[in-house]
């Protein structure tokens, strides 16, 4: 078998490719658009054009793409083949430098959010140099943005990439400050930890509601499910392993730097975790990897579930986004050091992100916020809704010594005594981690853990990069005018703290107690549902920060707001009428049928006795009964509330009325399906139970 460094990339026209394939002057001048925004050539694209063209078809490939993510949460993509008519009647394999950096794909009906009219189809996909062109299939897929004729952005990619400049715009002026005339640009970095769940292919067909929605609508509990804790990080299944290895060497030929794979706490949940690399470039990979990810698992006949919360009662599955910044001359700008008190750049930068955090909780509510994730938040294998950042004891000790002007201590290094003469003695770490909170400082980066598993990490790090920036715009206009640098410095490191210390929270982010205190006590925000955070995108602090740093127009705004309560709205509404459905067409027969053939049961045992008192059969039938007609009275109670939706005046209004009505409707209805599931006997059940699909992957 080759070896994992010799096939690792072989579908990516990477550095190494170009190195080798253009000339020294052409891939200079690319590296210069790449690492500093030069403006590329149109020569220099012509040259990058037909070395792409020949090296993708030396390695199969037929077609090329340019490779998009619109507003629908996944990519896109047109293909057109290389082949261009000759004058002998056959075909040359021709690409030119205008195909690879435009592109005209119709946008109608991608989701616009009333940026353009229906008919008016135009849009454009412009090459992104800095990320990788690769090979699926027979496909050379180019990275690119999306935007419509008018110029708006309709995709992920566009505002991510400006975030990014701002970012690196704002971070560059702090370094000057510094000293630091040597680095040329600042970057986020990000490693998006995958979490899903792998059920058997043939479950999955039976299950409507997983084919339709995703997730399961019912399911009653089964006699286990988490609780012994037996599964996380036990040994790996063979059919699961070789999932696994499949789907790493599909990844590491594209490049994604696949490290860690693990069972996760639910059974049959597991999680991929990737080493990081520029957002940019992460946040493709992470695409390409949930993709991928479904595309293997149907070849092991196997189906992956992607949705924040497929069953209910057991843990849901997240995207861990664990962000840092750094310049290109590799200095981690999060990374405290030995001695983080006296490292007033460290400091800095740490309070930027602890005021963006604070200033912009909102934003970062809303950059997670869907229909699937709501069911997770909150839930006790996720954070809760409130944002709140853990720091550590170490760092909070450091802030708390620097707000109060009093001596640090420091915190004393503790060797493990583990009482076993053969382990190894290390020291340990001087803050421990919590796994209870939405946004924790774990070293040298931050992880966000609020990301459902099926998002697009763009959007969270759109906001996170943005509001970032804003604090170090703040910072920076300050000191450049500052006539004591120093004095200057310390009073904005001490006022940060101070003024933003109630963001800050080191205990269990699960704790009821935890909630009354951070909206009570500390002032804290708390959206529960995406049409309670949604709106506030739209609020001018918001409009006024995002605007002002060239992230997203107040156009762009609006219709994000609108497409994300669309989505939101469109998701319940598709379950609802799954449920619907199901209850009338499968789940109430089911019980009918069972509740008949008990019937006819104590009518046998009656005629054959009658003295026989047939109370099990009578008690069974008689709840049986209960039970189908409340399931045809909440089926048909959801049904008129979908029909009230037509009379919602906006779409803000339907997603309120979604909200307070159609989802406690949804959870009446499956409250009386899953009473059935456990009276009904299995042979009559309509479709694969909770106990099927969670440990049916052997």
């Amino acid at each position: 078998m080759e070896s994992v460094p010799a096939y690792f990339g072989c579908l990516v026209f990477d550095d190494r490719v170009m190195k080798a394939n253009l000339s020294a002057e052409v891939y200079q001048s690319l590296k210069k658009t790449i690492d500093e925004g030069a403006k590329l050539d149109i020569g220099v694209a012509n040259a990058v054009a037909t070395a792409m063209k020949d090296w993708a078809v030396a390695n199969g490939a037929t077609h090329y793409t340019h490779w998009f993510q619109p507003l629908t949460g996944i990519t896109a993509e047109k293909h057109d083949s290389f082949i261009s008519p000759s004058p002998d009647g056959g075909v040359i394999m021709e690409f030119s430098g205008k195909e690879l950096i435009k592109g005209e794909p119709d946008a109608s009906s991608f989701p616009s959010g009333g940026l353009r009219a229906t008919f008016e189809a135009r849009g454009y996909t412009a090459w992104d140099p800095t990320s990788y062109a690769f090979i699926k299939g027979k496909t050379l897929c180019i990275p690119t943005a999306f935007c419509s004729y008018d110029g708006y952005a309709l995709d992920k990619k566009t505002p991510l990439l400006r975030s990014m400049e701002a970012l690196n715009k704002q971070a560059l002026r702090i370094l000057r400050l510094f000293g630091n005339d040597t680095a040329k640009c600042v970057r986020s970095s990000v490693g998006p930890e995958q979490e899903y769940f792998l059920v058997t292919k043939e479950m999955y067909d039976q299950r409507p509601d997983l084919r339709f929605t995703g997730r399961t609508l019912f399911g009653a509990k089964p006699p286990k499910g988490q609780e012994m804790d037996d599964h996380y990080f036990g040994v790996i299944k063979p059919r699961v392993a070789a999932y696994m290895e499949e789907l790493n060497e599909e990844l590491w030929k594209l490049g994604i730097l696949a490290k860690t794979e693990h069972n996760e706490v639910a059974p049959a949940q597991h999680e991929l975790a990737p080493i990081y690399t520029t957002t940019n470039i992460a946040t493709d990979h992470n695409q390409l990897t949930m993709e991928i990810m479904q595309k293997v698992a149907a070849k092991h006949g196997l189906v992956c579930l992607l949705h924040e919360k497929p069953f209910a009662g057991v843990n849901g599955s997240g995207k861990h986004n664990n962000w840092s910044i750094a310049t290109d001359e590799g200095q981690n700008l999060l990374s405290p050091g030995e001695t983080p008190y006296e490292n007033a750049q460290f400091l800095l930068f740490l309070c930027a992100v602890i005021k963006a955090v604070d200033d912009y909780q909102d934003l970062l509510r809303i950059s997670v916020a869907t229909a699937g994730n709501d069911h997770r938040l909150g839930a006790n294998e996720a954070p809760p809704a409130v944002v709140s950042i853990f720091l550590g004891d170490e760092l909070n000790a450091v802030l708390e010594a620097i707000e109060t002007d009093t001596p640090y201590k420091g915190v004393e290094k503790t060797q493990m005594k583990l009482g076993v003469d053969v382990l190894p003695k290390f020291n340990r770490d001087t803050t421990d981690r919590n796994r209870t909170s939405p946004f924790a400082f774990t070293g040298n980066k931050f992880e966000f853990r609020m990301l459902g598993s099926s998002n697009s990490i763009a959007c969270a790090n759109i906001m996170l990069n943005s509001a970032v920036a804003e604090s170090l715009r703040i910072y920076a206009d300050r000191l450049e005018k500052a006539e004591d640098f120093k004095t200057t410095l310390n009073e904005m490191i001490r006022k940060t703290i101070k003024d933003h210390k109630n963001i800050i929270f080191n205990g269990n982010g699960y704790d009821d107690s935890w909630i009354k205190e951070a909206t009570e006590k500390r002032g804290l925000l708390n959206y529960r549902t995406t049409p309670d955070c949604m709106p506030h995108l739209l609020d001018k602090k918001n409009v006024d920060m995002l605007t002002a740093h060239g992230v997203y127009s107040k156009a762009e705004l609006e219709s994000r707001c609108e497409i994300m309560l669309e989505n939101y709205c469109k998701t319940v509404v598709i379950e609802a009428n799954t449920m619907v459905s199901m209850a009338k067409r499968q789940i109430a027969p089911a019980v009918e049928a069972y509740a008949a053939d008990v019937a006819k049961s104590a009518a046998a045992k009656k005629a054959l006795d009658q003295t026989l008192a047939c109370g099990y059969e009578t008690g069974l039938v008689r709840k049986l009964s209960v039970l189908t007609d409340r399931i045809a009275l909440k089926a048909d109670e959801l049904q008129d509330a979908l029909l009230a939706l037509h009379n919602a005046e906006d779409i803000e209004a339907e997603s309120y009325m979604i909200r307070d009505t159609v989802l406690n409707l949804m959870g009446e209805l499956r409250l009386a399906c899953d009473e059935s599931e456990t009276l009904t006997a299995k042979k009559y059940w309509p479709f694969p139970t909770y106990a099927d699909l969670l440990f049916g992957v052997k």
